[in-house]
């Protein structure tokens, strides 16, 4: 297979590969590693890659294949990268920021499965400083830039695992989500990033409960594979990618929840109800309509904001954090206990009035964005007021399902006459993560999302 094609192939067919013994999984590695050092200088998506230790996992791997086979491990020998909000043994986990204190001593849970399943770590990509930003840009460690428009942002808070992975420098990526952060880097990436329903994989507590762990890969397969060897229990996830959808019910709807101002542009607009179209003409039923939503917004901003609150006077040095986190903290830090604890006792009436929603269809559609990911820098030097206005009208469709808890994922469905990706977002009722992924799946078929690549890239 040519170099470029295998970087490419995705985690699930290289998995299949490594398995067959068509390649190995230092081949594969040092492949990544040649194309990290050509490429990231570019981009930025990684902050750290200690590649010895990444061929020794390799060698480990391919020995592994050799004499247990099968019982190797379902993601034997896939490179792929951990987002640094996620502990892995031996590093820092900088979290986009010099406030934070030595190497980690142990694996997260997640890792720790993962390395289970038999992946090979790459190495740890950026993220905006305690993950605040839909924009993966830091102070501590500069901008990371999508790698189909270098000018852009990926997305935020997991931009680096995203442009990782769009550019052809990982099988697949680790992310989080809070408030959208593997929704916006998947979307803004042209990849598919699933959050998964709360509690699915295991993470590290963070935004009073609204953060998951997912992944960010090129195909749903891809992912389905990734949550099998991550998460506790369930279905299979690679059953359900693989299993016609049959006939849904799919609402659309392009409407902002209140109490945000921002308009969903034409670009981003059109290729909701484009992708409702195609839906139903494959045969789906498809209808207009738009959930109701009350004091929602609100009880996600609490939620968000205490959070980074927490979050920063949980830093090993929060003297160091920079002014605008400092300013999003003291936001925090200002909200009443009281509002507090009422956006948390908030979720379980907000998730019944979602779920009574969701009782008669089963997947929404919203877009992923208002408009096109931002150039970077368009929201440096802003007070955190004015920065945190800017983000929610950015993408005001996602934290409220952090809120609520169901299943989500952002869809690259399109391209913008310049090549650009756009994306729709997919909700689930709860547990509904396999129909998403069979959905998915068939979009996936249907519009050949996973061949396309950054020229860049190539």
């Amino acid at each position: 297979m040519d170099p470029t094609d295998l970087a490419f192939a995705g985690l699930a067919r290289q998995a299949e590969l490594i398995a067959a013994g068509e390649v190995s999984s230092r081949e594969l590695t040092e492949l990544y590693l040649a194309r990290i050092a050509r490429l990231d200088p570019l981009l930025n998506a990684y902050r750290v890659v200690p590649a010895e230790s990444a061929l020794a996992a390799a060698d480990a791997a391919d020995a592994r294949r050799r004499t247990e086979g099968d019982r190797a491990g379902t993601l034997n020998g896939v490179p792929i990268a951990i987002k640094d909000d996620t502990d892995v043994a031996g590093e820092l986990t900088a979290r986009g920021s010099l406030a934070h204190g030595g190497p980690t001593a142990q694996d997260a849970e997640v890792v720790r499965r993962l390395r289970a399943a038999g992946v090979v770590l790459l190495g740890k990509t950026h993220v905006p400083e305690l993950e605040i930003a839909p924009a993966t840009e830091s102070l501590a460690f500069g901008a990371t830039r999508n790698p189909w428009d270098p000018a852009r942002t990926p997305g935020g808070s997991s931009g680096g695992s995203g442009a990782a992975v769009a550019a052809g420098l990982a099988a697949a990526a680790l992310g989080t989500d809070g408030a959208g952060s593997i929704r916006i880097p998947a979307g803004a990436c042209g990849l598919f990033g699933l959050k998964p329903q709360r509690g699915r994989l295991p993470v590290r507590p963070g935004l009073h409960g609204m953060t998951v762990a997912g992944p960010i890969t090129r195909g749903v397969l891809d992912a389905a594979r990734f949550c099998d060897a991550a998460k506790s229990s369930g279905p299979s996830f690679a059953d359900a990618a693989r299993t016609p959808p049959g006939r849904l019910r799919i609402a659309w709807s392009v409407k902002v929840p209140k109490p945000v101002l921002a308009k969903v542009d034409e670009e981003q607009r059109g290729a909701v109800q484009r992708t409702a179209e195609r839906l139903a003409a494959l045969g789906h039923h498809v209808e207009q309509r738009d959930p109701e939503v009350g004091s929602e917004a609100l009880s996600v901003t609490t939620r968000y904001l205490h959070g980074i609150h927490e979050e920063a006077k949980a830093m090993a040095h929060p003297e160091r954090l920079s002014r605008r986190t400092r300013g999003f903290a003291a936001m925090g830090a200002r909200i009443p206990a009281a509002l507090v604890r009422r956006a948390d006792l908030s979720e379980r009436g907000h998730r019944a009035r979602m779920e009574r929603f969701l009782a008669d269809i089963d997947v929404l559609l919203t877009p992923v964005f208002t408009r096109r990911p931002p150039p970077i820098g368009e929201w440096d030097g802003l007070p955190a007021p004015l920065a945190f206005n800017g983000f929610v009208n950015f993408v005001p469709h996602l934290g409220l399902f952090n809120h609520t808890g169901q299943p989500a994922a952002a869809l690259p469905v399109e391209q913008a006459p310049d090549g650009f990706p756009v994306a729709v977002q997919a909700v689930g009722r709860p547990d509904g993560e396999p129909t998403l992924l069979a959905l998915a799946a068939q979009l996936e078929a249907e519009t050949g999302w996973t061949t396309r690549r950054p020229a860049m890239a190539a």
